[in-house]
This record gives C-alpha cells, sequence and structure tokens, in this order.
C-alpha cells in the first residue's frame, strides 16, 4: 500500500490536484438520527475512525459546539503504545481516529453522526477509505458511554434502512479501549498544510461539501 509520507505518492496526488476537479468520497444527506444519546456531562468526549485522521479532524473542528479535536489512534489492545509509523503497518489493531471534544447543548453525539456519515466517511467500504487501504483506515464508532454506544447501534441501522448506499453498511461499533495521540505534526493538518496534495485532492472537498450541506453547523473558525 502505498502511505501517504511516500514521495511518489505525494507526486501522483500534486499532478491529479492539477489536472482533475477535486472531489473526495461521494456525499451524501445522511438522515436526522432517530436516537440520540443524552448528555451525562457539561463536554461530552466522542472518537470516530474514519480514514485518514487529518480529513476527520478537518471536518470535525469546523462543527459548532466542538471545543477540541485530537487526531490519533483507537482500538487496539490498551497495553501497547503506538505511532504513526507502527499502525501504518495495518497490523496492530489501531485504526486512525480523532477524539471530539464538544458543548451537547451545541451540538449532539447524533448530529455528530450525522455530519460523519455525510461528508466524512463512507459506512459500506471495508477497511479502506478513498486511496487509503488497510485495517488501520476502517470506519468505526467508539462510544464512551451506554448511551453513546446505543445511539450509534440504532444509527448504523437507521443507515442501512436509508436506502443512500448500494453497498451494505460495514461500520462498526467497536468497544473503546483507550485513545492515543499522534505525534504533533499531525495534529490540525488541515489547517497548517493547506495546500498539501493529499488535503487538496481528498480532505478540502470533504469540508466544504460540510460547509455546504450544513451552513448552520459551521464554523469558520475551527476548533483548537
Amino acid at each position: 500500500m502505498m502511505r501517504r509520507s511516500d514521495g511518489i505518492f505525494l507526486a501522483i496526488l500534486a499532478a491529479l490536484a492539477v489536472t482533475s476537479p477535486l472531489r473526495a468520497e461521494r456525499t451524501v444527506l445522511a438522515p436526522v438520527p432517530a436516537t440520540d444519546a443524552t448528555p451525562t456531562r457539561k463536554l461530552e468526549t466522542a472518537v470516530f475512525a474514519g480514514g485518514c485522521y487529518w480529513g476527520v479532524e478537518g471536518v470535525l473542528s469546523h462543527v459548532k459546539g466542538v471545543h477540541l479535536v485530537k487526531s490519533g489512534f483507537a482500538g487496539g489492545p490498551k497495553s501497547r503504545r503506538v505511532d504513526y509509523e507502527t499502525v501504518s503497518g495495518g497490523d496492530t489493531g489501531f485504526a486512525e481516529a480523532v477524539r471530539v471534544t464538544y458543548d451537547p447543548t451545541i451540538v449532539s453525539y447524533g448530529t455528530l453522526l450525522r455530519i460523519f456519515f455525510s461528508v466524512v466517511a463512507d459506512p459500506t467500504t471495508r477497511d479502506y477509505q478513498g486511496p487509503d487501504h488497510g485495517t488501520q483506515y476502517r470506519s468505526a464508532l467508539f462510544p464512551l458511554n451506554p448511551q453513546q454506544s446505543q445511539a450509534a447501534s440504532a444509527y448504523l441501522v437507521q443507515l442501512g434502512k436509508a436506502g443512500l448506499w448500494r453497498d451494505p453498511i460495514v461500520t462498526k461499533v467497536e468497544r473503546f479501549t483507550g485513545f492515543q495521540d499522534a505525534a504533533s505534526d499531525h495534529q490540525d493538518f488541515m489547517r497548517k498544510n493547506p495546500r498539501h496534495p493529499y488535503i487538496l485532492r481528498w480532505d478540502a472537498p470533504k469540508l466544504a461539501a460540510f460547509k455546504t450541506m450544513f451552513p448552520t453547523l459551521y464554523s469558520e473558525k475551527p476548533a483548537a
């Protein structure tokens, strides 16, 4: 698999960004969740995995009510410490993920799920998103409490019945075993590197789609 750090891969992406229209995974308008998570505290935390964490962080950091978004890794053994290089091997059990801290009086867990599946992640692709292939790029939801678990499970069923995708839903609700932050050069990557070929090709279109599809939820200033 070509990784985002490979020079040849980046050269190809740069050429594509110039010669082809900007586009990422197909966007859909996911339904309003029929079941949402009841808040349990003033600031809530949610963890999502949906392919390259640059784009997931880049979109969710612009959601009104979101206070903080961190890129990192989730889903693997609690006892193992990992970093980008080890997770990129695809055999650790970890997925690239983001941890979102948000104000539930402004944006709910269910609304974050709706945004996530509308413009960030395709729930029908197993172990890959866009150009990135491997178990580390799977889409997954990591509930942090029973309320989130119920809402996440119900929403995946709801998406399966919505008929928005030709293929079946393969995104899973996974047990949360902890979250490990990625290195500082992977944090807030889209804002710091807006002209990066990968960002231009795959992630900037997701942010543009979010702004267009959910204008009342879009914040021009990203969270920290």
